[in-house]
């Protein structure tokens, strides 16, 4: 089965959306460079075979193999404890953001199951991983900023600590998605946090960047920034520049 998807995979690589896919996530080297909507349709075929076999065969050796498990288990039919188990057994795999927040994306039945998808979130918000943290607060913002948990969120990514870019940046996007859909409570949030200065004024400008909140409320955010001193390194350029053409 993991040769053919394999020749599959191979046969609908495009070098130039390789080129443009690695740019993308500059921490990995095994992008082939396979289009997404090509991916999401193997992923529902497997999905609707005998996905069990595929998943335990699968190989990791390409982002797009990778991806591929992340999808097939956002669109497979089984009982939540089978989920979670495919979940637990993946989540291990994730090196990158655009994995991370793809597989979030696709795992819909969390709506179902949203107490207890939400028990089985916390540990991954408590863990020392970049991306299992990242994984934890990317589920939070696609499933859980509503009026019943949206107290409980904040106070988890409050107390979220890591230096890591990619946990920080998903905190800012969390907080930012939180103001757009609860913007008084969240707003009460950012007068009274302890985030660290980068993470707290990232999730104000994402939040001024939103077409859904209105100019006045913008205006109000910018002056919320904190003045902190910048220190310009290479490394913070890449990232500001990357920063345009993910999908945070």
């Amino acid at each position: 089965m993991e040769v053919d998807i394999r020749t599959q995979l191979l046969s609908m690589v495009e070098p130039e959306y390789q080129k443009f896919s690695a740019a993308l996530i500059p921490n990995i080297t095994n992008v082939l460079g396979v289009r997404l909507p090509a991916l999401r349709k193997i992923a529902k075929q497997l999905a609707a075979g005998d996905w069990r076999t595929y998943l335990e065969t699968a190989e990791d050796e390409y982002f797009e193999e990778v991806m591929l498990q992340a999808m097939v288990i956002g669109h497979v039919q089984a009982d939540l404890d089978e989920l979670l188990k495919a979940i637990e057994t993946f989540v291990p795999k994730i090196d990158n953001w655009s994995v991370c927040d793809s597989f979030c994306a696709g795992l819909k039945y969390t709506k179902v199951h949203s107490e207890p998808m939400w028990a089985f979130l916390q540990p991954y918000l408590r863990s020392d991983q970049e991306y299992e943290i990242r994984f934890g607060v990317v589920m939070l913002l696609n499933f859980y900023l509503n009026e019943r948990y949206i107290d409980q969120v904040l106070s988890a990514l409050d107390q979220i600590r890591h230096e890591a870019y990619y946990v920080k940046m998903a905190v800012a996007w969390a907080i930012s998605m939180a103001y757009v859909k609860q913007p008084e409570v969240t707003m009460r949030y950012l007068h009274h946090n302890t985030l660290d200065d980068f993470t707290y004024n990232k999730a104000l400008q994402k939040i001024t960047e939103s077409y859904r909140v209105d100019p006045e409320s913008k205006q109000m955010i910018r002056s919320m920034k904190r003045k902190v001193k910048k220190q310009i390194t290479s490394s913070s350029i890449k990232h500001s520049t990357r920063e345009r053409a993910v999908n945070e």
